[in-house]
Formats: C-alpha cells, sequence, structure tokens
C-alpha cells in the first residue's frame, strides 16, 4: 500500500499522531503533498534548516514564516485548522528534538487536541524513536521501498535510448539486482552502470548495493563465480535444492521454499555449497554474522536483528546463510543468567520470522553440533529440510581431486595419498600445500591431519545422530550411519525421488 493511500485512510480516522518512517523524505514529502493538493487539505513542513513553510502557495515559492524553534513550529498548527477540512504539519527529522520535555509536552497537547479541529502532526524519521509520554498518542507508518513497477520506471527514466535498456530475463535480472535500493540509490546505480557500460547492467547495481550493506554493517553480500561444479559430490543436496526454486518469485507465499539445514562434519562443504547455490541460482548470498548484531546499548542487538532481517526481505529473491549457527545461539537456554536475555530475544525474533516470512528469501543454516541449538529450532516448515553432509565416499572424493588437481594445475597422473578419512576440505589442502611446496602429493600429505582423527569421537557422535534423522546429502533418503571405510555400501537408502 502506498504512503498516500496509508495517509487517506488515518487521517480519514482521525489518527492525529502519525510516525512515517522513511529514508526517502524527498519522495515522501512530494507524495504527501499531492495528496493534500487532490483532496484540499492544508500543509505545512518543518525542519531546522528551512523552519516552517507551506509548500504550493499561489507564488510557487515556499513562504518560510518561522525560523528554527521547534515549539513554535508545534504551536503555529492551530493557525491552520479550518473548519470542513484538514491540517497537516509535516516535522522532519523531529526525533533530534525529543530529548526535551517542553517539546514532548507539547507535541502531546498538540495530538489531543487536534481530534477536534482535524489538525494531524506527522513526523518524517528514519528511525522510530518515541519517547515513552508519546508511545500511545502515535501511529507508525512505513514508506515503502520502490517495487519493481517503480524500479522499472525509474530504470526507463533514466534510460531514454534505445537498446540502454535490456528487455525479458535480462531486465528481469537488473530489477531482482536493484530490489532493497531506495529510489535515490537506483538512480544512482542504474546511471552509473550507463555510464560505465553503455546500457543498464546489473554489475554496477551489485556494487552499489554491496555498499550499502557494509553502510548497515548487518549483513555481507556474497558474489563471486563458485558453481555447482566447483563442488564434488553432494549431488543428491543440489539436486533437492535447485529443484525447489525453479519457480523463483512464485506470487503464492505458500508455495515458496523455505531453506535447509546443514549439519555435517567440519570441511564436508556446507559453506561452500550455500555461496555456489547462490552463484547456481542467480540469487544474491546475503551472509547474516550473528555477532555483527550484538550492540552495546540497552536494546540495540534486537533492533539489529530485526533491520538485519527488514534489508533480507527488501532484497529478496536472496539466499540468506547463517555458518555455524550452534556457536551464534547456542547461549539461547542461558541468556536470562548471561546477558540479561538479549540472545534469547534475538534468537526468538530469528525464529518467528523463520516461520512467519512471505519473502521469497532461501535460508541456509549450517551446523557442526546441533545438539547445541533448541529442539525448535529444526523443526518442520523452518526449513524444507535437515540434511547430513558426511566424508565423502570413493566417487565423490575422486572429483574432489580432479576439481582441485586442476585449479592449483597439478599433475592429475602422481599418485595420490591414503585418503580414506578425508574430507574435501583437506584434499583442497594437500593439493595447495603440493602446489605451495613444490613437492608431490604424498608428501604434501604429511603435513595434513584429517578431522575425523583429530576429532575421531566428536565426528562418531554426530554421525551417529545423524542416523536415522537426517536426509544424506550424496545418495539422498534416510542417513544410516556406518563406518567411514566402508562408505560405499553401507547405508540403508530411501531414495527421494527428483523427477
Amino acid at each position: 500500500m502506498s504512503l498516500a493511500q496509508q495517509l487517506s485512510e488515518y487521517i480519514a480516522a482521525c489518527f492525529t499522531g502519525l510516525w512515517i518512517q522513511s529514508f526517502e523524505h524527498e519522495d515522501a514529502l512530494r507524495e504527501i503533498a499531492q495528496l493534500c493538493h487532490r483532496v484540499d487539505w492544508r500543509l505545512a513542513v518543518w525542519d531546522i534548516h528551512a523552519g516552517l513553510q507551506f509548500p504550493g502557495q499561489d507564488n510557487g515559492q515556499a513562504a518560510e514564516v518561522s525560523g528554527a524553534d521547534p515549539l513554535a513550529a508545534i504551536r503555529s498548527l492551530n493557525a491552520l485548522a479550518a473548519p470542513g477540512s484538514s491540517a497537516l504539519l509535516v516535522l522532519v527529522n523531529f526525533h533530534r528534538f525529543l530529548q526535551s520535555a517542553e517539546t514532548v509536552q507539547a507535541l502531546a497537547q498538540q495530538i489531543a487536541s487536534g481530534k477536534q479541529a482535524r489538525t494531524f502532526v506527522l513526523v518524517l524519521s528514519p528511525v522510530v524513536q518515541i519517547p515513552t509520554e508519546l508511545e500511545k498518542l502515535f501511529v507508525v507508518l512505513e514508506h515503502e521501498l520502490p517495487d519493481r513497477a517503480q524500479l522499472e520506471e525509474i530504470a526507463r527514466g533514466i534510460a531514454t535510448v534505445e537498446g540502454e535498456l535490456p528487455e525479458g530475463e535480462a531486465l528481469d535480472t537488473v530489477l531482482d539486482a536493484a530490489a532493497g535500493l531506495t529510489r535515490f540509490e537506483s538512480e544512482g546505480a542504474f546511471s552509473l552502470s550507463l555510464v560505465r557500460h553503455g546500457r543498464i547492467a546489473a554489475d554496477a547495481v551489485w556494487e552499489l548495493k554491496s555498499q550499502t550493506l557494509k553502510k548497515s554493517g548487518l549483513l555481507q553480500l556474497h558474489r563471486s563465480g563458485e558453481r555447482f561444479a566447483d563442488l564434488g559430490g553432494l549431488q543428491a543436496l543440489k539436486a533437492f535444492c535447485l529443484r525447489s526454486m525453479r519457480l523463483q518469485g512464485h506470487q503464492n507465499p505458500l508455495r515458496r521454499p523455505r531453506g535447509v539445514l546443514l549439519l555435517g562434519v567440519p570441511g564436508t562443504g556446507k559453506s561452500a555449497f550455500c555461496k555456489a547455490l547462490g552463484a547456481e541460482t542467480g540469487r544474491p548470498t546475503l551472509i547474516l554474522d550473528v555477532g555483527a548484531l550484538m550492540g552495546a546499548l540497552v536494546g540495540s542487538t534486537e533492533s539489529n536483528i530485526r533491520q538485519a532481517l527488514r534489508i533480507a526481505d527488501s532484497m529478496a529473491p536472496s539466499i540468506v546463510m547463517l555458518d555455524e549457527v550452534e556457536k551464534a545461539l547456542s547461549g539461547a537456554a542461558n541468556s536470562g543468567q548471561t546477558d540479561s536475555g538479549v540472545t534469547a530475544r534475538l534468537f526468538g525474533t530469528f525464529l518467528t520470522w523463520l516461520n512467519d516470512r512471505i519473502s521469497d528469501c532461501y535460508v541456509i543454516c549450517t551446523c557442526n553440533d546441533i545438539s547445541k541449538l533448541p529442539p525448535e529450532f529444526s523443526r518442520a516448515e523452518r526449513f524444507d529440510g535437515l540434511w547430513f553432509l558426511d566424508l565423502p565416499g570413493r566417487e565423490q572424493k575422486n572429483a574432489i581431486w580432479e576439481i582441485y588437481l586442476k585449479a592449483f594445475e597439478l599433475d592429475a597422473g602422481q599418485a595420490r595419498p591414503q585418503d580414506d578419512q578425508w574430507t574435501g576440505a583437506e584434499i583442497r589442502a594437500c593439493c595447495r600445500l603440493a602446489a605451495l611446496l613444490d613437492v608431490p602429493l604424498t608428501a604434501a600429505a604429511q603435513n595434513v591431519v584429517p578431522v575425523a582423527v583429530t576429532a575421531g569421537e566428536s565426528v562418531t557422535r554426530l554421525r551417529n545422530w545423524a542416523g536415522g534423522r537426517c536426509l544424506d546429502a550424496d545418495a539422498g533418503g534416510i542417513y544410516q550411519s556406518g563406518s567411514t571405510a566402508a562408505r560405499p555400501g553401507r547405508r540403508v537408502r530411501r531414495d527421494v525421488s527428483m523427477n
């Protein structure tokens, strides 16, 4: 719903205190002014720089009436009141002046008296910081970011020459890249693309979006060239995710995929799979670092997680990745004794978003020890499946060797070391060390100690827990635990058809 539609409803219902959260004040003020002109309402706008102004006067100029006194601006609203009409006072960035007791009291009295005079106070601010005295007097409205139709209109306004704007799927790619940007930011991204490439392309848009995420400090945008061809094994998991995401941006939220929870031995490719899936499906991969959400001030952590999830929603369709989630959220159970409940509230907010979101965000969480997570985290409908990534079998190891021998420009015909208990990460380490030290693979292997040996008890416990509880990322069906050496024939499989 547009801002003008929201204002029309709330003003008709006589809500005299309206707090509008917006990062685009110029566009919000333009929309408010157009609404007032259309229905013949009186409008005044105040900010600290220009003072009190009346847009749309007969002379076409905004006539300055008073200076930078916020109290004078509030009191001037009564002079705008007229029988049979409504008067609106927009206070721009007024959250900066609500530390004063006099200003808060004047605002409360003005909102209360506005019922009879039909005078309305609108605070226009990028943040919602309402003093306790005013919380029950304000209704919060959100000035939404531009949708795809508005972004396309902006792009067509920038690309005035034929051929500068792509059509069809290429245009959809550009609009997907621009999702989550403000009108100002999208105009800048499209203009930068024209200057750089002579046409509007997604690359410049992604560059600007990455800078936007860096400014927030809450999410990281990962874009690289990893594909499934660079990741050996995990065939069932790859096929499941690609099939579930084949209808990107489906209009029915109930038919959108939710994501997967990946449990596995360290080094088996959980994080690499997340990053490769983004490139494989053409979606941006957003990395949510829970540690970066923790704030020093009371309430800042909760505000950060809500802001991060709003950004993720606005950038859909996307992939949201939480790496090693058990380390980030394992303290939720004892949060009341350790951090005054901050982690528990963060965990609760994230769980609610996982369950209730309607945006096309595909969430992938990786985990090395699921026993440290509360059981409600992995219940049905929060994820599409719980997958276990075991030590790769012989066929998968051969594929991984081929990938890294080629990547590090090593002789593919040389002898390979004994790798029965190796993960994909350890195969890569062996190839990298062989290239770094200029030695054969068998010599480089002397510097590699597999995690299945250094943490053998933990790996065995993890595999035993996953047996009968998780889906097998390589073969599909229900995973059955067994010995690592006998991996090729150690499962009782119940195949999940991908046809």
